[in-house]
């Protein structure tokens, strides 16, 4: 048969005082907050993206966007080798075109 064991005593934890200051798991109550603007969140926020969303539709509300392309043009055929050049340079660091 099995050995007769010991019967174990147990004691007890002293009671736990709540302390108000301190953060239970799982609670962002004691997390400091933002003042104002919201804090920015990985790559990007999204005040930033509704931010360039509505810039991006004002301009295209307001400009007149086929003269600005035009006025993008390269001006002569130095400068358009001198755009293609660059575009190659940019696309031999990517990971997608090469």
């Amino acid at each position: 048969m099995f050995p007769r064991s010991t019967r174990r005593v147990l004691q007890q934890q002293p009671p736990r005082h709540s302390d108000p200051q301190q953060q239970q798991a799982g609670s962002s109550d004691f997390q400091p907050k933002p003042q104002g603007k919201q804090q920015q969140m990985g790559e990007g926020s999204y005040e930033g993206s509704a931010d360039y969303k509505q810039r991006t539709e004002e301009y295209l509300k307001k400009a007149d966007v086929e003269a600005d392309a035009q006025a993008a043009k390269p001006r002569s055929a130095e400068e358009a080798r001198e755009l293609e050049r660059a575009e190659e340079e940019a696309k031999s660091h990517s990971k997608g075109e090469r």
